[in-house]
């Protein structure tokens, strides 16, 4: 059997710095922007309500989405569906989606997307009316992601805030 290719580790979501922007909640990544995950991302979301998680967008990659507690609304494919805790949203490549919390308690996601290393545009930001009734959504369309998100404050690295995660 061949030897891993990189160093296993374990590490807790809490202990990592989370990153935050006034209405797009708080996340924590489990790679790096310097050194991610070769083959996919997973990161957790948490949205208070009033939030949007991102643009409304489809990826050349697959994406799921499990929902840890709450009511998010996924936007998907310009529908609106609410969701709870423990459902799990599977994303072929090029759908398009985004999370918003249109309920009155926090929600928590766990995401997870495969890398789509050459293909180019990677990313696509349709225009959608039910996206733009939950901020998410862009005036024209755009595979660029500085502009569908030119109007997003910047995120700022922050610890974990104590209670965001059920049970921790």
């Amino acid at each position: 059997m061949p030897d891993p290719t990189e160093p296993w580790f374990v590490v807790n979501a809490t202990e990592k710095p989370w990153e935050a922007a006034p209405g797009w909640g708080r996340s924590v990544a489990f790679d790096t922007r310097d050194a991610p995950f070769p083959d996919y991302g997973i990161n957790i979301h948490v949205l208070e309500p009033g939030e949007r998680s991102t643009m409304y967008h489809g990826e050349a990659a697959q994406e799921g989405f499990l929902v840890l507690s709450g009511s998010p609304t996924l936007i998907v494919e310009g529908e609106e569906r609410v969701l709870k805790a423990w459902d799990y949203v599977h994303c072929p490549a090029w759908t398009r989606h985004a999370f918003a919390n249109a309920s009155d308690a926090p929600c928590t996601i766990l995401m997870t997307g495969a890398r789509s290393a050459g293909v180019e545009p990677d990313c696509v930001y349709p225009v959608d009316p039910v996206a733009q009734r939950h901020g998410a959504g862009v005036r024209d369309e755009t595979p660029d992601p500085s502009v569908a998100y030119a109007e997003k404050p910047r995120d700022e690295e922050e610890p974990y805030r104590r209670g965001t995660l059920p049970g921790a």
